[in-house]
C-alpha cells in the first residue's frame, strides 16, 4: 500500500493568512519535559531559480500551524508562533514556539507568601495572557515563592525544576497545564514491533536492575534546611534543592521522583511513522511477539516528527510504564 504525503503550512498576521507554497523539511519536538514544543520549517533559498522573499509575508511573532499526513488525511502537529528567520547552508529556516514564546516576557517583580503552585501560575497567565486557562492537579504549597526582575519563562521553569511537574501548554485549547508527572494522558496509541516499528533502540530494563537514591532539601522561613531520601543507597544519587516548602511538600516530591525512576520498563526510542499519532502524554502500547514478556502500556514522554521528501518519521521516547 502507497500513501501519498500531504502537509500544509499556515501562517497568520495583522495582514492576513498566508499559506507556505514549497518545503524542504520539516522538523517538531514535542515533550512533556522540555516546557515548549518547538519546529523548524526548512525551506530552500531560491525556487525556479528566485530567491524566496519570506520576510515580506511573515515575521517574528506570526501564527504558524502545521498540519501533516497521508492522502489529504491531516492532523495538526504545531501550533505556535514564529521565533526567528535565519539562513543556513543555502536554505531558509523558520524557528517556532509554542505558547511559552509569549511567556519570555516580563512580569512585574512580586513576593508570595505563602503560595501555591496553582496560585502563581495563574499569577503569570494574568501578566502574560489571562486568555490562556491553567489546568493544574499538582497543587504543592509553597512558604515563600518571589518573583523578581523575571520573565513568565523564568517562573514556569522554576516551577517545573523544583516540584518536578511535567509543564506544558496545549495549543489547540489554549491551556497552560502543570501535572505531577506521567500522570496527564491525552490519548492512545499502539506499537508493535513486528508491524509499525521501523526501527528501535529500546533497551529493557527490570526494577530490580535500578537502584536510585533520591534526596530533596529546602531551607524554611527559620533558616533550617528541611530534607527528604527515599530510595536505596549504592546506585544513582539524585539531588534536589527547591524553594521553601513545608516538609509534607517535599515528601511528595521525593516520592513522586523515586517512583518515577523506579518502575521497569523501556529506555530508549523507536521511530514510526506518522501514523498512528501520537504526542507527548499519549499512552502508548509497545508488543513484541518475540518477547511478549515485555509487552505493556508506557507513557509517551517525548516525540519528534520529521518531514520532507524523503519520509515522515516519528521518534518516541517512552517513559514510565503504566501498565500490562
Amino acid at each position: 500500500m502507497h500513501l501519498q504525503q500531504s502537509w500544509e503550512i499556515e501562517f497568520r498576521n495583522a495582514d492576513g493568512v498566508w499559506d507556505l507554497g514549497v518545503l524542504a523539511e520539516c522538523q517538531i519536538e514535542k515533550s512533556t519535559k522540555n516546557l515548549a514544543d518547538t519546529a523548524v520549517i526548512i525551506l530552500p533559498e531560491t525556487d525556479m531559480n528566485r530567491v524566496l522573499r519570506v520576510q515580506d509575508a511573515i515575521g517574528r511573532g506570526d501564527e504558524v500551524l502545521i498540519s501533516l499526513g497521508y492522502d489529504g488525511k491531516m492532523q495538526t502537529e504545531f501550533a505556535g508562533y514564529v521565533r526567528e528567520i535565519t539562513t543556513n547552508d543555502g536554505s531558509l529556516q523558520i524557528e517556532c514556539e509554542d505558547g511559552l514564546f509569549l511567556f519570555r516576557n516580563g512580569i512585574p517583580n512580586k513576593e508570595m507568601k505563602p503560595a501555591t503552585v496553582k496560585q502563581i501560575a495563574q499569577y503569570v497567565i494574568d501578566q502574560i495572557d489571562s486568555s490562556f486557562t491553567l489546568v493544574c492537579d499538582y497543587d504543592l504549597p509553597y512558604d515563600k515563592f518571589t518573583i523578581y526582575q523575571a520573565t513568565g519563562y523564568d517562573v514556569l521553569a522554576k516551577i517545573q525544576e523544583e516540584t518536578g511537574a511535567d509543564v506544558f501548554f496545549d495549543m489547540q485549547k489554549k491551556e497552560l497545564h502543570i501535572h505531577p508527572a506521567y500522570t496527564w494522558k491525552s490519548g492512545e496509541a499502539d506499537y508493535s514491533m513486528q508491524h509499525n516499528v521501523e526501527t528501535s533502540s529500546l533497551k529493557y530494563v527490570s526494577a530490580t536492575d535500578r537502584k536510585v537514591e533520591v534526596t530533596v532539601e529546602s531551607v524554611g522561613l527559620d533558616g533550617k534546611t528541611i530534607s527528604k531520601t527515599v530510595g536505596h543507597a549504592g546506585g544513582e544519587k539524585i539531588t534536589k534543592k527547591v524553594g521553601r516548602m513545608s516538609a509534607a511538600a517535599i515528601s511528595v516530591i521525593a516520592e513522586n521522583e523515586y517512583k518515577s525512576k523506579m518502575k521497569p520498563g523501556y529506555e530508549g526510542t523507536f521511530d514510526t511513522w506518522l501514523i498512528p499519532y501520537a504526542e507527548p502524554s499519549f499512552t502508548i502500547g509497545i508488543y513484541d511477539e518475540d518477547y511478549p514478556d515485555k509487552d505493556g502500556r508506557y507513557y509517551a514522554e517525548s516525540v519528534s516528527t520529521t518531514f520532507s521528501d524523503a519520509g515522515g518519521k516519528r521518534t518516541i521516547t517512552p517513559g514510565i510504564k503504566l501498565s500490562l
